[in-house]
């Protein structure tokens, strides 16, 4: 099973963004889920950056 988290909702809501994110890898774990595919939204690449950066920060605080 392949879980989806389409990011282009949350673009101004930088806050929102590592709460997103910490809810799929959640529920990735439950359902026992090994791809996550995260679309980052359209534009100049800013929130793929910060996507970038919470799951670096994430992987490190586990």
């Amino acid at each position: 099973m392949k879980l989806k988290l389409d990011l282009y909702d949350t673009y101004n809501k930088g806050d929102r963004i590592e709460d997103t994110l910490n809810g799929i890898i959640r529920e990735a774990v439950e359902k026992k889920s090994p791809i996550i595919k995260i679309i980052p939204g359209r534009g100049s690449g800013q929130l793929k950056k910060k996507v970038g950066y919470v799951l670096n920060s994430i992987l490190f605080r586990v």
